[in-house]
């Protein structure tokens, strides 16, 4: 691979104006596409197998009317203050605005508040409850500005109209986050190559690559239903991999320039070295993102295949496009204006660098560093033994917007667990009597303690499958309704025993907590699935079994450490104000798995960046000890850099309203804090250090199976310098006594 990398790094290098033409017209083009693309997006969880899901499908065959699988909307009416709703002014224009809404597109029906008790007791507060024929990946913008136009009509008649529901269109996202952690990402760039040409070519390559990405996955949308968090996913890991990997190859490119090499050949070996760590690094992201899509959640899975895309797309252009640029750089990468005399004299030897320090301290005292660091990650972990997995809902928008205040206004009206209603589903179509069993399943709800009100049975025209709505005390997301859900399944066995009909319990509080679930149990066998490929894949990197177990418990810390961070502020509030959380509410169900996935990916990058340069130090015959430095001299600063450029990236998503997207961010952010600067820099050298040629060793007969992929560019070094040396005058002797020493210290090497 490396002589592959090398010989595409030099051709990059000399087609420069090729390579650059081909990526500009790929980016119009897809822009062209995206263009005439509405980008819809979807948030609905559905998982076949589960309760709520086999009752919305007996539900969409006995009850067509009520469109089981279809969008809904709460259309929410607050009176001004001193009036009720039930005046004879309020009342007509209520009645009118529910005939405008009975006429829009794709509505199949429309609940009309007064003649249905949809009326709070006091009269102030009332809401219409609308149906569509289509599920919300198909609503059309006829449809949404249906419901727009209603609650515009309404305010104007003095009304206090908000919009809550699954058809709601979210409000268009701010680009802040994304601004801010290019602006930091510069910062750190300039202060690493203290050049601004050094500094902007990452960040050209990576928005040309991002860009590209995220047009693509606007295209699909129109073939495919995409999360709505894809598109941000994909961003916010797109833009940080790809800065991150033109670091990691400029940093090499401009090493190889100082050590005497031609631009052309410096290209060509930087990316023969750090881009095959690239590829790799950029591999493991990329199973543990598409691995998302083994658990079988589509919304899980468009989200996983729309990074990955992402982060291919990085690789890709880091391997052609950045080699390229280099080309018209040239050696005006090398000019550092912006360098502190600190940093200058690191260059000239005259001083070692922070990396060299830090290494040496933590290879000195590897017990003490080891003892501490993974006692700090457990303390931080501890909040994750009260973790609590809950959907995306209305409750979790941006404050102040139409879906927030319809959720909190229908609290304020009717009390927390209006907000999930449950529908119940009798399905007595092998019982004797389905009046006499339906009949029992009411009584039954209508007598469990956290049921707030129940709603007789109606049933199908066939008479045999009935529906009984019942609304929880509690709100959707607390404990108790869970604990409803539960209590109302549990009856299942007694009311078939009893009458032969059976009880389902579904709607979007049941599907919720039916989701949560299945993502809380797939965790484990999704964490090996990723966790195993990848270790096979490190295997392969590091030709080492102690390296790959060690990154995955490392990997391990980190994922608890951050799991705790998140219950500790999302769920308990702590330091709430300062990272903008209006409110306490559980973990986002989805977060958990996909975090493992994310930082997984993201940890081995930042392993196979490290500890490639130190088995690159060690097989060139240096001390185990003395590698681990040599390891932080070259890539300590660089790792640094490109930890900061992440954690600036992921912390912009903090400033967005969405509070999946925040904990996302906060999650991302507090991950690569740990994974880098705790766990790669400090962990793994102390680890290694007490390792010590252990940390290599390989077993010989696995040796001989393994195909040898030069991650560390070895075999190309060799076959450089055999080149160069056959150049020479009477070169040929000398080049086959170098290539087969060189062999001999890499076998030696191995073998310890």
């Amino acid at each position: 691979m490396a002589t592959f990398l090398y010989r595409l790094g030099r051709l990059a290098f000399r087609r420069r104006r090729l390579f650059l033409m081909c990526w500009i017209v790929v980016l119009a083009a897809v822009g062209i596409g995206a263009a005439g693309v509405s980008g819809k997006t979807t948030d609905d969880f559905t998982l076949p197998g589960t309760q709520s899901q086999r009752a919305i499908d007996l539900l969409g065959k006995e009850f067509p009317q009520a469109s089981a699988a279809g969008a809904t909307a709460r259309v929410v009416f607050e009176a001004p203050a001193g009036q009720k709703l039930t005046s004879t002014a309020n009342k007509t224009e209520i009645s009118a605005l529910v005939a405008d809404l009975e006429k829009a597109p794709q509505v199949a029906s429309v609940t009309e508040p007064f003649s249905n008790s949809l009326v709070s007791k006091d009269g102030t507060i009332a809401y219409a409850q609308v149906t569509y024929e289509v599920p919300k990946a198909d609503l059309t913008d006829a449809s949404s500005e249906a419901l727009d136009q209603v609650a515009e009509k309404g305010e104007r008649a003095g009304l206090t109209v908000s919009l809550g529901g699954n058809a709601v269109q979210e409000k268009a996202a701010s680009k802040a986050a994304e601004l801010i952690g290019l602006a930091v990402a510069a910062v750190a760039l300039v202060i690493t190559f203290g050049s601004m040409i050094a500094a902007g070519l990452p960040l050209l390559t990576a928005l040309i690559g991002v860009g590209v990405a995220i047009l693509c996955i606007t295209i699909s949308t129109q073939f495919f239903d995409m999360a709505s968090a894809s598109s941000t996913l994909a961003l916010m890991l797109g833009l940080a991999v790809a800065i991150d990997y033109a670091l990691f190859i400029v940093s090499r490119y401009r090493g190889e320039i100082r050590d005497g090499h031609e631009p052309e050949e410096a290209a060509g070996r930087a990316l023969g070295t750090a881009g095959s760590a690239v590829v790799f690094a950029g591999l493991t992201v990329v199973i543990a993102l598409a691995g998302l899509s083994v658990i079988g959640i589509k919304m899980l899975t468009t989200m996983g295949l729309a990074a990955a895309f992402a982060v291919a797309v990085a690789v890709v252009i880091a391997l052609t496009l950045l080699p390229a640029v280099l080309g018209f750089a040239g050696m005006r990468i090398m000019k550092g204006k912006l360098t502190s005399e600190r940093h200058r004299a690191e260059e000239r030897g005259e001083r070692e660098a922070m990396g060299v320090r830090w290494g040496r301290f933590v290879t000195r005292n590897p017990v003490k560093m080891l003892v501490v660091s993974v006692a700090g990650l457990g303390l931080l972990a501890i909040p994750a033994m009260s973790l609590r997995l809950t959907l995306p809902d209305d409750s979790m928008a941006s404050p102040g917007s139409t879906q927030r205040v319809a959720y909190d206004t229908l609290s304020k009206g009717f009390g927390p667990g209006f907000n999930g209603p449950l529908t119940v589903v009798v399905d007595a179509r092998n019982s004797d009597d389905p009046k006499a069993a339906a009949e029992d399943a009411y009584a039954t709800i209508s007598e469990l303690p956290d049921v707030a009100a129940a709603r007789p049975a109606v049933f199908n025209e066939a008479g045999d499958v009935a529906l009984i709505g019942a609304i929880p005390k509690s709100s959707p997301t607390s404990q108790a309704t869970k604990d409803l859900v539960a209590d109302i399944r549990d009856h299942s066995d007694a009311l078939h025993k009893d009458t032969g009909a059976d009880l389902m319990v579904t709607g979007t509080t049941a599907v919720n907590i039916d989701v949560s679930t299945k993502l809380a149990e797939a965790m484990v066998p999704y964490l090996a699935i990723v966790v195993g490929l990848a270790l096979i894949l490190l295997l392969l990197v590091f030709r080492s079994i102690l390296v790959p177990l060690k990154a995955a418990l490392g990997f391990l810390l980190s994922v608890v450490a951050t799991l705790g961070v998140l219950v500790a502020v999302f769920q308990w509030g702590w330091l709430k104000d300062v990272f903008g959380v209006d409110q306490t509410q559980p973990i986002v169900s989805v977060l958990p798995i996909l975090l493992i996935g994310v930082v997984f990916g993201l940890a081995m990058d930042y392993e196979v960046f490290l500890v490639t340069r130190m088995r690159e130090e060690y097989v060139h015959g240096a001390e185990p000890t003395e590698a681990i430095v040599a390891g932080f001299k070259h890539g300590g600063r660089v790792v640094t850099a490109a930890a900061i450029i992440m954690i600036s990236v992921f912390s912009g998503f903090l400033l967005d309203d969405t509070a999946l997207v925040k904990s996302i961010g906060l999650g991302l952010a507090s991950a690569v804090l740990f994974d880098a600067f705790v766990v790669r820099m400090t962990i793994v050298p102390a680890v290694m250090t007490l390792l010590g040629r252990r940390a290599w060793a390989l077993p010989d007969w696995l040796d001989r199976i393994m195909p040898d992929v030069d991650v560390e560019g070895e075999k190309l070094r060799h076959a450089l310098d055999s080149r160069q040396t056959s150049t020479a005058p009477g070169g040929h002797e000398e080049a086959g006594q170098d290539a087969d020493t060189a062999g001999d210290t890499e076998k030696l090497a191995r073998k310890h």
